[in-house]
């Protein structure tokens, strides 16, 4: 079996609104073409290869990703997904159906930020995650192409535990 490079390319950001922090009520400004084309230069998938010549730390920076967040809410301490949340999605799982992507294979990975315990929020996480995949497949991406994972708060975005950046889900290639 073909194994895909793991790609650390966040693809999304879910947060949850927070007093204080700015959201937005529209869409990404991103088109499907958008992501299927970030996707193809994260990964493999069968285009050509490519050589850095440079030193360690250059040619680091140009392997890693150049981002690609989108904004998608949650109220808080909650899995359900925001309208906005949902038209995101609509683009995306546009892009996750693209023939050019027919290939590649998604974890759907939920965060949360550190307010409450380890348990509550494994299990919120997962939640989140779950719901990103739920409305994928009603969206017609085939669900043996995605896995839901919750990580709870252990993998922070920021260093700040307490962040509202660290509540999102992460969508990213699949190695599996």
């Amino acid at each position: 079996m073909r194994q895909w490079l793991y790609c650390l390319a966040v693809l999304g950001l879910f947060s949850v609104p927070q007093a204080g922090v700015a959201q937005s009520a529209t869409t990404a400004g991103y088109s499907r073409d958008d992501v299927v084309n970030f996707l193809i230069e994260q990964a493999d998938l069968g285009q050509s290869r490519a050589v850095c010549m440079g030193t360690k730390s250059e040619c680091a920076a140009k392997t890693k990703p150049k981002g690609f967040d989108m904004l998608l809410t949650f109220d808080l301490d909650s899995a359900r997904l925001s309208e906005a949340a949902q038209k995101n999605l609509d683009i995306i799982s546009q892009a996750l159906i693209d023939g050019r992507l027919k290939a590649a294979k998604f974890r759907v990975e939920g965060h949360t930020d550190a307010r409450g315990g380890d348990k509550y929020n494994m299990a919120l996480s997962t939640e989140r995650a779950d719901a990103v995949v739920s409305y994928l497949e009603k969206k017609q991406v085939p669900a043996d192409r995605l896995q839901a994972i919750g990580f709870g708060k252990s993998v922070p975005r920021t260093s700040n535990p307490f962040d509202p950046e660290n509540r999102r889900v992460e969508l990213k290639l699949s190695t599996e």
